[in-house]
C-alpha cells in the first residue's frame, strides 16, 4: 500500500494515494468503454430480432458465468494474487471485444455468437469481481475506506454517465460522409461506422486499463492459506448466512433491482414509446448515473456518520417509487428525471452496502463473500434484465416496469422487519460494523481449528 503524497482535504482523502489514484483512473477508462460497448450490443441485438426478449438474453448470457464460476471465482481471489487476477480477466475482455468488432465488421447476423461473446465476458467479470471488490482494501487504509468506497462509487458513476451517452454519439458519427475526404482509408472508415466504432473506443479503454493496473505497486496481503476443499469453496455463503447484516443487506439489493430495474427495457422506451432513437437510449441510459453521480459528489464531502440502515431502506423505498414513475411517464425529460432520482436512491444504498460487505469482513476472507456479493450483484443486474425482458415479452415495457417498482416498495418493506439488524445499523465503521459480525467469525475460526488439527 502506497503512503499518502499529500496531506489530504476534506472530503478527498482517499486521493492522497497514488495507488487508489491510478486505479481509478484505470476503472474510469474501462468503464466508459463496457458502456458503450453495451449501447452498440443493445442496440445491434434489437436491431436484428425486434423482440424485447432477445434483449433480456444478453443479460442472461452475461448472468450465466457468474452463476457457474461462483465458488471458484471467489476461492481464486482470495488464495492468489489479486492485481494479477484482474489483469488475466481484462486481457480476455479485450479479445471479446475484438470478437464483436469481427462480427460487426463482417455483419454477421447470427445472434447466438453475440451471445458466445456476451458469455465470455462475464466469464472476465465472474473472476474479477470479487478480486476487484477484495483489491480495494489493499490500496487504502481502513480509516478512509469509506471514503475510497464512496469516491469509487462517484468514478463509476462518471463514467456511466459520459459512457453510454459517448456510445450513442459513437453509434450514430457520419463516418461514411468523413471517410470521402480519407484518400486511402476511406473503405475501412466506412467499414467502422455503427458498432464497429464504438468497439474500437471499447478495445482501446482496456488496454488503457491494463497498463496502468499493471504499473501498481501493491502486495497481495493475507490470503487463504487452506487448500481447495468444498468447505472451502461455501465458506463465503456459510459467513453470510450467519451474518443476518450481510445477508440482509444483499438480499435487499438482489430482490429490489431484480423486480425494478429497467436497463434492459431502455431500448424499448427509446425506439417505441418516446421516439428518441440511440441518442435518446444513451441519455436514458446515463440519467441515472447523473443522479448517482451527483450524490456521490455530495456524500464524500458529508458522509454517512449513523443510521444507516435506516437511510439504507429510504433510498431502496425511493427507487421503487421513482421506477413505477419512469414506468408510466411520455416524456422524454420526466424519464430522465426520474431515472436520475432513481440512480441517485440507488447509490447511497451501494455506499452503504459496499462499506458494509468489507468493513464487516475479515481480510482473507473477503474475496469469497465479494464472490456471494458478485452473485447477488449478477443475479439483479444481469439476470433482472433477462427477467425484464421476458415480463416485458408478456405484459408489455409499461406493466411490466411498474409491476417491477411496486414490487421494489413491497419489498423494502418486508425487509425492514425481516432483518431488524440492518435496520438498527448505525455507524459505517469497521468497529461497529464487526460487531454484527461477531458470531459469524467466531464459528468460521473454530471450523478451522478443527480442520487444523484434524
Amino acid at each position: 500500500m502506497s503512503s499518502p503524497s499529500s496531506a489530504p482535504l476534506r472530503g478527498l482523502e482517499a486521493f492522497a494515494f497514488r495507488d487508489f489514484r491510478w486505479y481509478q483512473y484505470a476503472r474510469v477508462a474501462a468503464i466508459l468503454g463496457s458502456e458503450a460497448q453495451s449501447v452498440a450490443v443493445a442496440w445491434q441485438v434489437y436491431s436484428l430480432t425486434h423482440r424485447p426478449l432477445d434483449l433480456g438474453y444478453t443479460g442472461l448470457a452475461l448472468f450465466l458465468p457468474g452463476l457457474i464460476f461462483l465458488l471458484p471465482a471467489g476461492h481464486v481471489a482470495d488464495k492468489f494474487d489479486r492485481r494479477r487476477i484482474i489483469l488475466v480477466c481484462y486481457a480476455l475482455q479485450c479479445v471479446c471485444t475484438i470478437a464483436l468488432l469481427a462480427i460487426a465488421m463482417l455483419q454477421l447476423d447470427n445472434i447466438l455468437a453475440i451471445y458466445a461473446v456476451l458469455f465470455l465476458i462475464g466469464t472476465g467479470r465472474a473472476f474479477s469481481g470479487p478480486a476487484s471488490s477484495a483489491f480495494l482494501p489493499q490500496i487504502i487504509p481502513p480509516e478512509h475506506f469509506v471514503n475510497a468506497v464512496t469516491w469509487g462509487a462517484a468514478t463509476f458513476q462518471f463514467a456511466n454517465v459520459t459512457g453510454p451517452a459517448l456510445g450513442g454519439i459513437l453509434f450514430t458519427l457520419p463516418l461514411a460522409a468523413i471517410s470521402a475526404h480519407m484518400a486511402g482509408f476511406a473503405p475501412l472508415v466506412a467499414h467502422l461506422e455503427g458498432p464497429p466504432i464504438v468497439y474500437c473506443f471499447t478495445l482501446l479503454t482496456l488496454l488503457w486499463f491494463i497498463l496502468l493496473v499493471g504499473r501498481l505497486n501493491v502486495r497481495p496481503g493475507k490470503l487463504e492459506h487452506r487448500e481447495l476443499s468444498l468447505r472451502v469453496l461455501f465458506a463465503g455463503f456459510e459467513y453470510v448466512r450467519r451474518s443476518p447484516i450481510l445477508l440482509g443487506s444483499l438480499s435487499l439489493d438482489l430482490f429490489v433491482v431484480l423486480l425494478g430495474g429497467a436497463v434492459a427495457l431502455m431500448p424499448i422506451f427509446a425506439h417505441d414509446i418516446l421516439m428518441t432513437g440511440p441518442r435518446g437510449l444513451g441519455m436514458l441510459r446515463a440519467a441515472p448515473a447523473i443522479g448517482a453521480l451527483t450524490i456521490s459528489l455530495v456524500m464524500a464531502r458529508y458522509p454517512i456518520r449513523n443510521k444507516a440502515g435506516l437511510r439504507l431502506f429510504f433510498c431502496v423505498a425511493l427507487f421503487g417509487a421513482a421506477t413505477i414513475l419512469f414506468g408510466v411517464s411520455r416524456s422524454l425529460w420526466l424519464s430522465l428525471v426520474t431515472l436520475a432520482i432513481a440512480g441517485a436512491a440507488d447509490m447511497v444504498s451501494v455506499i452503504i452496502r459496499g462499506s458494509l460487505i468489507q468493513l464487516a469482513t475479515p481480510t482473507y476472507m473477503r474475496g469469497r463473500v465479494s464472490a456471494v456479493n458478485s452473485l447477488f450483484i449478477g443475479a439483479s443486474n444481469e439476470f433482472g434484465e433477462f427477467e425484464s425482458g421476458a415480463t416485458a415479452q408478456w405484459w408489455g415495457a409499461v406493466r411490466a416496469t411498474v409491476i417491477g417498482g411496486i414490487g421494489s416498495l413491497c419489498v423494502a418493506g418486508l425487509w425492514t422487519v425481516l432483518f431488524p439488524d440492518l435496520r438498527k445499523a448505525d455507524a459505517l465503521t469497521e468497529e461497529a460494523l464487526r460487531q454484527h459480525t461477531h458470531h459469524a467469525d467466531e464459528n468460521l475460526r473454530t471450523q478451522e481449528k478443527i480442520e487444523e488439527k484434524g
